[in-house]
Protein backbone atom coordinates (compact mmCIF):
# COMPACT_ATOMS: atom_id res chain seq x y z
CA UNK A 1 0.00 0.00 0.00
CA UNK A 2 1.24 3.49 -0.87
CA UNK A 3 1.28 5.97 1.97
CA UNK A 4 0.07 9.55 1.77
CA UNK A 5 3.70 10.64 1.48
CA UNK A 6 4.20 8.27 -1.44
CA UNK A 7 1.21 9.72 -3.28
CA UNK A 8 2.42 13.25 -2.59
CA UNK A 9 5.89 12.46 -3.88
CA UNK A 10 4.34 10.84 -6.95
CA UNK A 11 2.28 13.93 -7.69
CA UNK A 12 5.31 16.19 -7.31
CA UNK A 13 7.33 14.01 -9.68
CA UNK A 14 4.45 13.93 -12.18
CA UNK A 15 4.26 17.73 -11.99
CA UNK A 16 7.96 18.03 -12.70
CA UNK A 17 7.63 15.43 -15.44
CA UNK A 18 5.10 17.51 -17.35
CA UNK A 19 6.54 20.93 -16.62
CA UNK A 20 5.78 22.66 -19.95
CA UNK A 21 2.23 21.32 -19.92
CA UNK A 22 1.68 23.03 -16.58
CA UNK A 23 3.77 26.20 -16.98
CA UNK A 24 3.12 27.02 -20.65
CA UNK A 25 -0.20 25.30 -21.30
CA UNK A 26 -1.41 23.53 -24.43
CA UNK A 27 -2.79 26.59 -26.25
CA UNK A 28 -1.28 29.86 -27.40
CA UNK A 29 -2.59 33.15 -28.81
CA UNK A 30 -1.27 34.18 -32.24
CA UNK A 31 -1.82 37.59 -33.87
CA UNK A 32 -2.68 37.60 -37.59
CA UNK A 33 -2.32 40.80 -39.62
CA UNK A 34 -2.56 41.81 -43.28
CA UNK A 35 -0.86 45.23 -43.48
CA UNK A 36 -2.75 47.51 -45.87
CA UNK A 37 -5.62 45.04 -46.19
CA UNK A 38 -7.49 45.16 -42.88
CA UNK A 39 -10.66 43.09 -42.83
CA UNK A 40 -9.18 40.16 -44.76
CA UNK A 41 -10.43 36.70 -43.80
CA UNK A 42 -7.61 34.30 -43.02
CA UNK A 43 -7.92 30.52 -42.82
CA UNK A 44 -5.38 28.75 -40.66
CA UNK A 45 -5.01 24.99 -41.22
CA UNK A 46 -2.97 22.05 -39.97
CA UNK A 47 -3.65 18.43 -39.13
CA UNK A 48 -3.74 19.28 -35.41
CA UNK A 49 -5.90 22.42 -35.38
CA UNK A 50 -8.11 21.66 -38.37
CA UNK A 51 -9.51 24.88 -39.87
CA UNK A 52 -9.60 28.13 -37.89
CA UNK A 53 -10.75 31.48 -39.33
CA UNK A 54 -9.82 34.98 -38.20
CA UNK A 55 -10.54 38.48 -39.60
CA UNK A 56 -7.52 40.78 -39.63
CA UNK A 57 -6.13 42.32 -37.67
CA UNK A 58 -7.06 39.73 -35.11
CA UNK A 59 -5.90 37.24 -32.55
CA UNK A 60 -6.74 33.57 -32.33
CA UNK A 61 -5.97 30.94 -29.68
CA UNK A 62 -4.44 27.82 -31.20
CA UNK A 63 -3.77 24.34 -29.81
CA UNK A 64 -0.01 23.90 -29.65
CA UNK A 65 1.60 21.19 -31.76
CA UNK A 66 4.81 20.43 -33.60
CA UNK A 67 3.11 21.08 -36.95
CA UNK A 68 3.46 24.34 -38.85
CA UNK A 69 0.18 26.09 -39.70
CA UNK A 70 -0.66 27.10 -43.27
CA UNK A 71 -2.29 30.54 -43.63
CA UNK A 72 -4.35 31.78 -46.60
CA UNK A 73 -5.92 35.24 -46.51
CA UNK A 74 -8.56 36.58 -48.92
CA UNK A 75 -10.17 39.95 -49.52
CA UNK A 76 -11.99 41.46 -52.48
CA UNK A 77 -9.69 43.42 -54.82
CA UNK A 78 -6.54 41.80 -53.35
CA UNK A 79 -4.53 38.81 -54.48
CA UNK A 80 -4.68 35.99 -51.93
CA UNK A 81 -1.88 36.12 -49.40
CA UNK A 82 -0.24 33.01 -48.02
CA UNK A 83 2.08 32.37 -45.13
CA UNK A 84 3.20 29.85 -42.55
CA UNK A 85 3.15 30.02 -38.77
CA UNK A 86 6.17 27.98 -37.74
CA UNK A 87 6.21 25.68 -34.75
CA UNK A 88 9.36 25.72 -32.63
CA UNK A 89 10.54 23.80 -29.58
CA UNK A 90 9.65 25.48 -26.29
CA UNK A 91 12.78 26.61 -24.42
CA UNK A 92 11.99 24.84 -21.14
CA UNK A 93 11.89 21.40 -22.80
CA UNK A 94 15.61 20.83 -22.14
CA UNK A 95 15.12 21.41 -18.42
CA UNK A 96 12.10 19.15 -18.46
CA UNK A 97 14.13 16.33 -19.99
CA UNK A 98 16.70 16.73 -17.20
CA UNK A 99 14.12 16.92 -14.38
CA UNK A 100 11.27 14.89 -15.76
CA UNK A 101 13.08 12.49 -18.02
CA UNK A 102 11.44 10.65 -20.86
CA UNK A 103 8.04 10.66 -19.15
CA UNK A 104 7.93 14.46 -18.88
CA UNK A 105 9.16 14.95 -22.42
CA UNK A 106 6.57 12.46 -23.66
CA UNK A 107 3.71 14.20 -21.83
CA UNK A 108 4.75 17.61 -23.14
CA UNK A 109 5.14 16.30 -26.70
CA UNK A 110 1.76 14.55 -26.60
CA UNK A 111 -0.06 17.64 -25.32
CA UNK A 112 1.75 20.04 -27.66
CA UNK A 113 3.27 21.93 -24.74
CA UNK A 114 6.78 21.14 -25.99
CA UNK A 115 6.09 23.37 -29.00
CA UNK A 116 5.35 27.04 -29.49
CA UNK A 117 4.23 29.04 -32.50
CA UNK A 118 5.58 32.35 -33.70
CA UNK A 119 3.65 35.00 -31.72
CA UNK A 120 2.40 36.78 -34.84
CA UNK A 121 2.27 36.62 -38.62
CA UNK A 122 1.93 39.41 -41.17
CA UNK A 123 0.55 38.20 -44.49
CA UNK A 124 1.25 40.45 -47.48
CA UNK A 125 -1.68 40.98 -49.85
CA UNK A 126 -1.20 42.82 -53.15
CA UNK A 127 -4.03 45.08 -54.41
CA UNK A 128 -5.44 44.17 -57.84
CA UNK A 129 -5.07 47.19 -60.13
CA UNK A 130 -8.35 48.68 -61.32
CA UNK A 131 -10.50 46.47 -59.10
CA UNK A 132 -13.57 48.10 -57.57
CA UNK A 133 -15.56 45.74 -55.42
Amino acid sequence: MVSGRGWGLGLVLFGLASCATITKGTTQPVIVDTPGAAGATCELTSGKIGLVKVVTPGSVVLKRSGQAIQVRCTKACFQDGIGVIDSNIETNVAGNIILGGVLGAGIDAATGAASKYDASISVIMTPIAGCRA
